[in-house]
C-alpha cells in the first residue's frame, strides 16, 4: 500500500503545469541533505535555518520535484528573516503581491522579491528561516497525510539533481515534499 500512495503522488506532481520531473528522493541524499543543509550560511555569515527541510526529512516519503518559472507559486514565502527575539525582519514577495508592500514607508525592497521592515529589529542577532508550507496538491490525495514542502538551499538544489543524475539548470528549481501514507486499521475483535 504505502508504494502505491508513492506512486500516486508521483504521478499527480509530474502532470502539473511547471514540473519537468517527480521522483522519490534517495536514501543516501536524504542523509546527504540533511548534513550539507545544517552548515549553510547566506550572505554576511548569517545562519540559515532550513526548518521546512527538517519536517521534510522526517515524514516517511520525501519526493523531489524540478519546476520551472509555470509552476505556480507557493502558497506561503519560502524566505523570511528571523530576529532572535521572532519577530520577522524581513520576508520574500510572493507573485503578485508586491502591490501590497508598494508604498509602505516601514520597508524597503532588498530586491524585487524581499523585503526588510526598517521598524524592526533583533535582540542580538538575525537568521534567515526557510520554512516548511502546504502543498495542497498532494493534501488532497486521499490516504496521504502530515503533508509539508520546502525548498531546499542552493548547495541543496546541486545534490538533489546530481544525485538523481538531473542536468544543473539555473533556470529549473528544486522543492521537496514530505508526506506519511495512512496505514489500514486493523479491527481487534
Amino acid at each position: 500500500m504505502p508504494s502505491e500512495k508513492l506512486d500516486e503522488v508521483i504521478e499527480v506532481l509530474r502532470s502539473l503545469e511547471g514540473v519537468i520531473e517527480a521522483f522519490a528522493l534517495k536514501a543516501e541524499t536524504r542523509r546527504q541533505l540533511k548534513d550539507i543543509e545544517s552548515g549553510v550560511k547566506a550572505m554576511l555569515d548569517i545562519e540559515v535555518k532550513n526548518t521546512g527541510l527538517d519536517e521534510c526529512l522526517r515524514r516517511e516519503h520525501v519526493v523531489g520535484i524540478i519546476k520551472d518559472r509555470r509552476f505556480r507559486p507557493p502558497s506561503a514565502p519560502t524566505v523570511l528573516l528571523m530576529g532572535d527575539n521572532g519577530a520577522i525582519l524581513g520576508e520574500e514577495v510572493l507573485p503578485g503581491q508586491r502591490s501590497t508592500f508598494e508604498g509602505k514607508q516601514d520597508l524597503i525592497f532588498l530586491s524585487d522579491d524581499f523585503v526588510i521592515y526598517t521598524d524592526r529589529k533583533p535582540t542580538k542577532h538575525e537568521y534567515f528561516l526557510m520554512p516548511a508550507i502546504s502543498f495542497p496538491e498532494v493534501e488532497e490525495i486521499p490516504g496521504i497525510m502530515n503533508v509539508v514542502s520546502c525548498s531546499p538551499t542552493a548547495l541543496g538544489d546541486v545534490l538533489v539533481r546530481t544525485s538523481h543524475d538531473l542536468e544543473d539548470d539555473p533556470k529549473l528549481a528544486s522543492v521537496l515534499i514530505g508526506f506519511d501514507a495512512k496505514r489500514n486499521e486493523r479491527v481487534s475483535r
